[in-house]
């Protein structure tokens, strides 16, 4: 048999084997403010670099400003701990700038 066949196979079963990640996908209308504070570290970095594209797109800037990003997130986390029920959405709208 052919050693490269035999390789080959070997590794078109291992790569069938490796689980597929699923996609995930966030309706950012629905996030309460408590579920953004709740989340972890990372999760609250992305949500907060979605924030940024969203009010830089409404606003048409076209550059990334990591100041703005840190600031915003603050702000919005300050607003959030006083008002855990409402939505993410909603406090971003209030504060971001």
């Amino acid at each position: 048999m052919n050693i490269k066949a035999v390789l080959v196979a070997s590794v078109l079963v291992v790569g069938a084997a490796i689980p597929a990640k699923a996609q995930v996908v966030i309706d950012m209308s629905l996030i309460t403010c408590k579920e953004f504070m709740n989340a972890d570290p990372e999760r609250q970095e992305l949500v907060a670099s979605w924030m940024s594209g969203y009010f830089s797109a409404s606003k048409n800037i076209n550059v990334l400003d990591f100041g703005y990003v840190a600031r915003n997130k603050k702000v919005v986390g300050n607003y959030c701990k006083k008002r855990p029920g409402e939505t993410l959405m909603s406090a971003i709208q209030r504060n971001a700038r």
